[in-house]
């Protein structure tokens, strides 16, 4: 390995959630692979739970809570460190049932921690020469200024969601907010013409507290010396065009660039343990098999998942589902009524509480995913399946990632038109995606043009790996301004 202080090392911070921190170690992995220093911090907890739920096996390099999850992948040649970082609660504090008080502590006591950290690892390291911080993160300015560091912005979700967030003023004049009866938004720049049932959901809530750290986020990343966006250019070129005039944006989307053939042999990433489907799969016929799972976060109503178990057994489709023990609340497990689960046919139908995604949609048998959109998924849905896509979003962002699914790239289907959810709906949309005789065929064809744009836009000379040269070569003349 090269000595370290002919490289520039940036210190990296994932917001502490599943998606967030996957997309993170993505991009880690991609700089390092390009040449960079990384110096990756997770919160305590966050390291306790990818360390917990790593099997404790050559497979993943991972042998116990203390170890560095990037053990491997520096095996292999890689500089990436790893540091951790309290986030202001013990390890055993239930962070899921006390998610207001986990959200404030990120913005309001966290960053104290950060401070103590990067000083630290800014005296003991003169090569430390930039931050890369998520988006959410409202501290992210403040402390890359304070200790002269490269400001770099990293956006998870989509850049049509980034540019509806960097324009909330523009809502707020309008009239959008919590608004339905205002009609089409066509003003924002890069946006085509949405309506309010589209937008992000904090955008649709008529109590606008939890927008507070929206607000303050999207105030300091106009400060940020670049912003790197986990999407594909040819899928959003309006947006990113739009952006291109603010402090510069690339779309890299380090969720689909997967350097050295990363998998989960490489770096561990979940933040829980996987169940493998694999054996089950392997004896379902070519897309015949649909896949469910609605993230590793949000809860949903009881009373859908009942209906959306009873039209999977009225649609006879083979599925795998992955059904969360807190599915439905955060206090105590969830399982499907007696009568219900013995509905199911267990050759038919495979439970689990997790999964690696990737592993089981990139199975042949898999023909359809009913997802939440959250945007990792879709994604990863584009680069490792040709199923086309059920939609049942529940908040946030995907809301408005429905909208790109079905309406702007139609490659899936809303799962209901109505609420509330109805169990003979979901049987006769799931038996539609998956029949390859009519409009899941036709999905399918439309599937295979945007996994082609995906392919092109990953290809060695395609826009991804350009703009993240592009940005590469950017933050290098970056740095050395700074260090002039």
């Amino acid at each position: 390995m090269e000595n370290n202080n002919s490289k520039p090392h940036a210190i990296m911070f994932a917001l502490p959630y599943q998606g967030h921190v996957t997309s993170s170690i993505h991009l880690a992995m991609k700089m390092a692979s390009k040449g960079f220093s990384i110096t990756f911090v997770n919160t305590e907890y966050i390291h306790h739970q990818i360390t917990k739920s790593s099997e404790p096996d050559h497979s993943t390099g991972v042998r116990g809570e203390d170890d560095n999850i990037f053990a491997q992948a520096r095996d292999s040649g890689l500089d990436i460190r790893c540091k951790t970082i309290t986030d202001g609660f013990p390890l055993d504090f239930n962070r899921m049932l006390n998610q207001g008080q986990i959200a404030d502590m990120n913005h309001v006591g966290f960053p104290a921690h950060v401070d103590e950290l990067i000083g630290n690892l800014v005296k003991s390291d003169p090569s430390v020469s930039c931050l890369i911080a998520d988006t959410f993160y409202t501290w992210a300015s403040r402390i890359a200024e304070k200790y002269k560091l490269v400001n770099i912005s990293f956006w998870t979700q989509p850049a049509l969601v980034f540019n509806i967030f960097y324009h909330m003023d523009l809502l707020n004049t309008n009239g959008h907010f919590a608004s339905y009866d205002k009609g089409t938004i066509d003003y924002i720049p890069g946006v085509k013409a949405i309506e309010p049932k589209d937008l992000p959901s904090f955008l649709q809530e008529t109590d606008k507290t939890s927008l507070w750290y929206v607000d303050k986020a999207f105030a300091q990343v106009k400060n940020a010396d670049f912003i790197l966006c986990n999407t594909i250019q040819e899928l959003e070129s309006d947006a990113i065009f739009a952006l291109h005039e603010k402090p510069p944006i690339y779309a890299i989307s380090p969720m689909v660039l997967s350097p050295l053939g990363f998998t989960k042999s490489t770096v561990p990433t979940s933040l829980m343990t996987t169940f493998d489907c694999s054996h089950w799969l392997n004896t379902k016929p070519q897309g015949s098999v649909l896949y469910i799972s609605f993230g590793s976060f949000l809860p949903l109503e009881k009373s859908d998942i009942e209906e959306i178990a009873h039209g999977l057994v009225l649609s006879g489709v083979d599925f795998i589902w992955v059904l969360r023990g807190d599915a439905v609340s955060y206090e105590e497990p969830y399982v499907l009524p007696f009568e219900l689960e013995n509905k199911i046919n267990k050759d038919k139908g495979l439970i689990v509480q997790w999964c690696n995604q990737v592993e089981v949609i990139s199975n042949p048998a898999i023909g359809g995913f009913l997802t939440h959109c959250g945007w990792n998924s879709i994604l990863e849905s584009l680069r490792y399946s040709g199923a086309p896509l059920l939609c049942f979003p529940l908040r946030g962002d995907q809301i408005t990632n429905r909208k790109l699914v079905v309406d702007d790239w139609r490659i899936g289907l809303n799962l209901c038109d109505r609420k509330p959810l109805a169990r003979l709906e979901v049987a006769e949309k799931i038996k539609r995606l998956m029949n390859t005789k009519s409009d899941g065929d036709d999905l399918r064809e439309q599937v295979i043009k945007v996994r082609q744009i995906v392919g092109n836009a990953l290809a060695i000379d395609g826009s991804c790996e350009k703009n993240l040269d592009q940005f590469m070569a950017d933050l290098k003349a970056k740095i050395g301004e700074r260090s002039v």
